[in-house]
């Protein structure tokens, strides 16, 4: 391998949004750095399987659901 080209990989902890901490090897920040969660496995919908909601923003998902009433199962019933 070519020396030079490759990021610094060292130990880092990283913040779970609960506050758990944990020490893991990154190459995100120098050593020893802190990294926080804003979203994680503990709080992101993906992971915890609770539903979210759809926040209709300016009449975007109204327009949307207007446009596309027609295909079927798109439009409010």
């Amino acid at each position: 391998m070519k020396a030079g080209i490759h990021p610094d990989y060292h130990t880092i902890k990283v913040q779970m949004t609960d506050g758990t901490v944990y020490e893991t090897r990154s190459t995100w920040g120098k050593e020893g750095d802190l990294m926080l969660l804003d979203i994680d496995p503990l709080a992101h919908p993906a992971w915890t399987g609770s539903g979210g909601r759809m926040l209709d923003t300016a009449g975007k998902v109204a327009k949307f659901n207007k446009k596309f009433a027609g295909l079927g199962g798109l439009g409010k019933k």
